[in-house]
């Protein structure tokens, strides 16, 4: 057998069909993690398979300097799309790329080299941005790190505007930590920070790699907060599941951004399937939809687990409950037990984040296995 990277779960999935995915031997199994919320607009959704498919039989890759249809289409619908001013769009393959590139067109618009970063906080893996990243478990064994990142905590303002300074060239943070335990941020946080990138000449970045795409209850998590980034990260399901990433850019920072590339960006394919999946988006309204079901969510599960849990929190379907003991066996019991598939975020939160296209009935079977489970 060939080694492989990755830990494999025993399910091994074959199929998959708007909020559901199919094992090999037909068992179907809810999907209330969505790989990590890869697949907004559910499973190989009908009109992203077409415009996919088409693609793929007319050009399948052509490298970014040429232009191609697909990609230039994209570019528009994520300009037309994005907060306020955010007019400029870099597209890669990864939401740890989209990182990568937030900052370091940061450190080249401002000619500085510091970036503030929020503890818990997590925005990839690649060396660049594994050092905004929290935790140390993910850095063991990979360092040294990119240097000249400082740590705040998250949610305190005075930390945060005594740690910006004239030496600052970006703050980095999520409007709700994913990997974190599903932590949202206010409103009042996100504007303080925004004022104090402002008075300190720095950049703010948004990484919505994971809030991005309707799923906390807005097309962007900034849009309900009424803050507008100078840049903006976004991948996950903006593909569908294909890989793609975007950093989405203020003039300020898009001018003479330096020289950054990548042979695979905004490749036709996954582009044509970005532009079908915003479609479906829009149109649907699954922002608002993802509102009023991640509401009942909560509420649900709220009722139902009462005492038994420490917390239930988060914005739309990003939701996370926090539980009095490990979330792995929960997570388990889950699979194997009443076939819905989760995920963790940190040792005692399960993670919520299904597509957005899930109803009340589903919500309510997810509800009824997780009081099943944890009583």
């Amino acid at each position: 057998m060939s080694g492989f990277v990755f830990s494999e779960k025993p399910i091994g999935i074959d199929r998959g069909e708007d909020v559901y995915l199919y094992a090999k031997n037909g068992t179907e199994y809810l999907d209330f993690g969505a790989s990590y919320a890869c697949a907004p607009v559910g499973h190989c959704h009908p009109e992203v398979v077409e415009a996919t498919t088409e693609q793929v039989e007319r050009l399948m890759y052509v490298q970014a300097s040429y232009p191609n249809a697909a990609r230039t289409a994209l570019y528009d619908q994520l300009a037309d799309l994005a907060p306020g001013d955010i007019d400029n769009v870099w597209l890669c393959n990864s939401g740890t790329e989209a990182n990568e590139a937030a900052l370091k067109f940061s450190r080249h618009a401002t000619g500085r080299s510091k970036i503030v970063a929020t503890m818990q906080g997590f925005h990839g893996r690649t060396m660049g941005s594994l050092a905004t990243t929290w935790k140390q478990k993910y850095k063991d064994g990979f360092g040294p790190l990119a240097g000249d990142v400082e740590f705040v905590p998250y949610g305190d303002a005075d930390e945060m505007r005594e740690a910006v300074d004239e030496e600052t060239a970006a703050v980095v943070l999520e409007p709700v930590q994913g990997e974190g335990g599903v932590n949202p941020a206010s409103s009042a946080y996100l504007q303080a920070v925004r004022e104090a990138t402002d008075e300190a000449g720095a950049a703010m970045i948004l990484d919505e790699i994971q809030t991005g795409l309707g799923r906390t209850g807005s097309l962007w998590a900034a849009d309900a907060h009424g803050v507008v980034p100078d840049v903006l990260t976004t991948a996950k399901g903006l593909g569908s599941g294909l890989p793609i990433g975007a950093t989405l850019v203020k003039d300020w920072i898009a001018e003479d951004c330096g020289n950054h590339g990548s042979t695979f960006s905004g490749g036709p394919v996954a582009t044509a399937a970005a532009g079908a999946t915003l479609d479906v988006l829009t149109r649907e309204g699954l922002p608002g939809h993802a509102a009023a079901i991640g509401e009942y969510l909560v509420g649900e599960l709220e009722s139902a687990l009462g005492h038994a849990v420490r917390e239930v929190r988060g914005e739309g379907l990003m939701v996370g409950v926090e539980v009095k003991r490990g979330a792995n066996p929960i997570l388990r019991d889950l699979a194997m037990d009443h076939q819905v598939l989760a995920l963790p975020a940190g040792r005692s939160v399960v993670r919520l984040l299904p597509p957005l296209t899930v109803e009340r009935e589903h919500v309510d079977a997810v509800v009824d296995a997780l009081e099943d489970v944890i009583a």
